[in-house]
């Protein structure tokens, strides 16, 4: 284990010096207010309350180009009736297929993309569309519920609970052919993802974690190791072999309830703020992150308006920290300390 962690700071180490030497990367952002993976109203006007709490002024400072490609439009089939107890089947196919196609082009301009949303079944068009640019990605699922029921194992038939298992190959032959999805098939191997935070998994969802040794670090887990050694072993778990492009789908249920109240399934004893934002400050560092999903923001569920306010704060925050926002600040560049008057006012001009 020594031999391992040492060979892991080797590599941290020098991902850390590729990425101060690359140039500043440009984001896309593409807004999804969808919410017909789920049940409760509101989840769908997500990508406003983010962008309204700030996102585009703080990713401004961050020193790379913002495009924001706006919201995508999503129409709605007349008809989708419950296929095989799933609800919506054809509605969230069909937007997840419009999605992949925007995060696709989105990446393949050399973007890293960032799409909000909506409720968490629309990573499934996110990685698929990121999958087709980056076939080798591996996938980083910070969220308190792990989202790979099948529609067998499913309690409620919500495919914001499904997501995962479409994409992973082993659960091929579990998965029904719903209408609406014929248009992808499973493109994520087992060995290429990693969850964090997790604290409300469904018995059939644990059967398939155990089953397939998918990595994965409970907030037990977290609380045994820590979160410096969590992001340790999840990076050592997807970049040991060789550098390859990140995806983060950051559920914000993944937090305490007392910091991100707004949102759909609240679980309590969640990441605090220091342990979410380490996660977020750690992926940056690699300088892999290609792609990243903030979900589940959900203003209709805060109770006050404090509480959407906070939460919608800290998706920006999550997001900005993503991206290269550092605790100890943002600072225009400076390669020496000035030597004169002269000098400091040239500075600030």
């Amino acid at each position: 284990m020594a031999l391992r962690r040492s060979l892991f700071c080797l590599l941290k180490t020098q991902l850390k010096h590729n990425c101060q030497q690359s140039r500043a990367q440009s984001v896309a952002v593409i807004g999804a207010p969808f919410s017909k993976g789920q049940k409760r109203r509101g989840v769908e006007h997500g990508p406003k309350f983010i962008r309204d709490a700030g996102l585009l002024e703080r990713l401004s400072n961050l020193d790379c180009p913002v495009h924001d490609l706006g919201d995508l439009t999503f129409h709605h089939p007349e008809k989708d009736d419950t296929c095989m107890q799933v609800h919506f089947p054809r509605t969230v196919g069909r937007a997840n297929k419009l999605l992949a196609g925007a995060v696709s082009s989105a990446v393949g301009a050399g973007h890293t993309c960032v799409m909000l949303g909506g409720d968490h079944s629309l990573a499934i068009g996110s990685v698929e569309g990121h999958s087709r640019q980056c076939p080798d990605l591996g996938l980083i699922w910070v969220d308190a519920h792990t989202d790979v029921n099948t529609p067998a194992t499913s309690p409620s038939g919500n495919l914001h609970g499904q997501s995962v298992a479409f994409m992973l190959k082993e659960l091929q032959d579990k998965m029904p052919d719903l209408p609406g999805f014929s248009w992808m098939k499973p493109f994520l191997s087992s060995r290429d993802l990693v969850y964090i935070g997790l604290r409300d998994v469904d018995p059939g969802e644990y059967y398939i974690l155990k089953t397939l040794g998918i990595q994965y670090f409970s907030m037990r887990d977290i609380d045994r190791l820590g979160i410096q050694r969590v992001m340790e072993e999840t990076l050592d778990h997807l970049l040991a072999r060789s550098q390859r492009p990140l995806h983060l789908s950051f559920d914000i249920d993944a937090f305490d309830p007392s910091l991100a109240p707004a949102t759909g399934t609240p679980v309590n004893g969640g990441l605090t703020y220091r342990e979410g934002i380490y996660i977020t400050e750690e992926i940056h560092n690699t300088g892999l992150l290609s792609a990243m999903d903030l979900v589940e923001v959900n203003p209709l569920q805060g109770a006050s308006r404090a509480a959407m306010e906070a939460t919608a704060a800290l998706a920006v925050d999550v997001i900005a920290s993503s991206l290269g926002q550092s605790r100890v600040g943002s600072h225009v560049r400076v390669d020496e300390i000035p030597s004169s008057k002269e000098d400091t006012e040239q500075l600030r001009l």
